[in-house]
C-alpha cells in the first residue's frame, strides 16, 4: 500500500503533531506500508529553518524508511494571526503541487490547521483517490476561542470549508471522542468518524534516574520541580502558572519551563518584571534530549486556558509525562481530565483557579498519594502505547478502498 501523508509538522521539529504523524509513520513503515510525507523545511515554533536546511523550492530525504519531501513555504514565528494564515496557505499550496506527482492509493491529510486537509482534499479529487482527514484541533473554532480573531466573514467562510471537509473525506481520524461528538453534531455520520487518541512511545520514554548534571547546570539541586514542557501558545496560558509561582516564592518549590512559541516572549518579560526568582525559563530541544529534562521534573504541569472547547482536547504531554512515571497536577477539564483520574496518573485543579492549584499541590506531594500517581502513569501509559495506537490507525487505513492493497 502507498500512503501519501500531508503535515506541515515533522522532524526534527518536536511538537505533537511532528511526533504523531512521525511516529505512526515509522510503524507503518515497518508492517511494509510505501509511506511518504509532504511537509514544509522545519520551523516550528520560533519560524527560524532548522540548521541544516533551507527554505527552498522542494528537498527530498529519507527518514527511517520514510520518504519526505520538503517544500517552500511561507515561514513566520509562530504568532500573529494573518502572518500564520498566509503560513498555512503558502504549505498548503506547496503540497498540493508536489502530491501531484505522487504515485499513491491513498491520501491523508493533518491538521491542526485546515488548510492542510484543503490541499488533501483537492488532491483527492485530482488523483481519484480516497483521502482521510485527521482532526486534531476544532479550527477555526479554536482561534476564535483564544481570541486570535473575533467572529466575522473570514471565520465564517473558514467553518464552510471545514464542513465540506468532513463531508468529502472518505473517513475522518479524531484525536478525542469529544471531537467526534462535535462533528456529529455538525452533521457527519457517525460510523464515518474513528478515533485514535494520542499515546507514548514507551522506547524512549520511561523511568530513570534524575540527570544529576542538569540539576547542577541549572542550578536546581534540591529543589521540588514542577515543569511545563510544550508549545508557549495562547491556548496555555501559561501567565497563570506564573502568577502560582509568586505564591511559591521562599519554598522549595521552583517552576521550569521549557519550550517556545506565540506567547513565550510575554511570559519571560512577566518573570523579569515581577522578578520570579522560582521560574527557569529554556528554548525548546531536540525530541531526544526532552527525558533529560523529564527526569528532574517532580511534578509534571499540564495546563490550557479555561474554556468549554478545551473540555475536547487531550494534551499529548498526558502520556510521556505517565510513561516516566512522573506525577501530573492538570488544569484542563474534560477528557484530558477523565483519563488522568481514571488511571490514578495525577490530580485535577480547576483551571485559572490559584487556591485550588495550591491546595492539589500540597496533596499532591503527600508520599502515598505521590506513590500512587506514579503507579497509575505507568498503567496510563501502557493503556496508550503509541505502537498499538498505530496498528489501531493502520487497521481504518485498510478499511477504504486503498485497503485492498496491503
Amino acid at each position: 500500500m502507498r500512503i501519501l501523508f500531508l503535515t506541515d509538522n515533522f522532524p526534527p521539529e518536536v511538537n505533537a503533531p511532528a511526533t504523531r504523524t512521525y511516529e505512526h509513520c515509522k510503524e507503518w513503515v515497518k508492517q511494509g506500508v510505501n509511506v511518504t510525507v509532504i511537509t514544509c523545511f522545519p520551523n516550528f515554533p520560533q519560524g527560524k529553518v532548522y540548521e541544516g536546511y533551507k527554505n527552498k523550492r522542494i528537498h527530498h530525504e529519507i527518514i527511517d524508511g520514510i520518504k519526505v519531501i520538503r517544500v517552500w513555504s511561507y515561514i513566520t514565528a509562530n504568532e500573529g494571526f494573518v502572518k500564520r494564515t498566509l503560513d498555512y496557505i503558502s504549505f498548503s499550496f506547496s503540497a498540493f503541487w508536489a502530491g501531484l506527482f505522487q504515485k499513491t492509493d491513498l491520501i491523508i491529510a493533518t491538521s491542526p490547521q485546515f488548510f492542510t486537509a484543503l490541499a488533501g482534499r483537492t488532491l483527492s479529487f485530482w488523483k481519484r483517490k480516497p483521502w482521510i482527514m485527521e482532526v486534531r484541533d476544532l479550527w477555526p473554532e479554536s482561534i476564535k476561542t483564544v481570541g486570535a480573531m473575533k467572529d466575522n466573514i473570514f471565520i465564517r467562510y473558514f467553518e464552510k470549508e471545514e464542513l465540506w471537509c468532513y463531508k468529502s473525506a472518505y473517513k475522518i481520524v479524531t484525536v478525542t471522542d469529544a471531537f467526534k461528538e462535535n462533528l456529529i453534531r455538525k452533521g457527519i455520520a457517525p460510523e464515518k468518524i474513528k478515533v485514535v487518541k494520542n499515546g507514548a512511545n514507551m522506547e524512549l520514554f520511561k523511568p530513570v534516574e534524575k540527570d544529576r548534571q542538569l540539576l547542577k547546570e541549572l542550578d536546581l539541586e534540591g529543589k521540588t520541580i514542577l515543569g511545563y514542557i510544550g508549545t508557549h501558545g495562547m491556548a496555555h496560558k501559561l501567565d497563570f502558572l506564573a502568577d502560582c509561582a509568586r505564591q511559591l516564592q521562599n519554598t522549595s518549590y521552583h517552576f521550569l519551563f521549557l519550550g517556545n512559541g506565540a506567547e513565550k516572549q510575554k511570559l519571560v518579560e512577566k518573570v523579569k518584571q515581577e522578578q520570579l526568582k522560582n521560574i527557569t525559563l529554556l528554548d525548546s530541544v531536540p525530541k531526544n534530549e526532552v527525558v533529560r529534562y523529564l527526569s528532574i521534573i517532580d511534578i509534571a504541569l499540564i495546563n490550557l486556558r479555561k474554556s468549554d472547547l478545551f473540555k475536547t482536547v487531550i494534551p499529548s504531554k498526558i502520556f510521556e509525562n505517565a510513561a516516566m512515571q512522573i506525577p501530573i497536577l492538570i488544569g484542563v477539564d474534560g477528557e484530558a481530565r477523565s483519563i488522568v483520574e481514571q488511571y490514578e496518573a495525577g490530580l485535577f485543579y480547576e483551571p485559572e483557579d490559584i487556591e485550588d492549584f495550591l491546595t492539589k499541590l500540597k496533596k499532591l506531594k503527600q508520599p502515598e498519594q505521590y506513590q500512587k500517581c506514579q503507579q497509575g502513569g505507568l498503567k496510563l501509559a501502557q493503556a496508550f502505547d503509541r505502537k498499538k495506537l498505530a496498528g489501531n490507525l493502520l487497521q481504518i487505513l485498510k478499511d477504504t478502498p486503498a485497503g485492498d492493497n496491503l
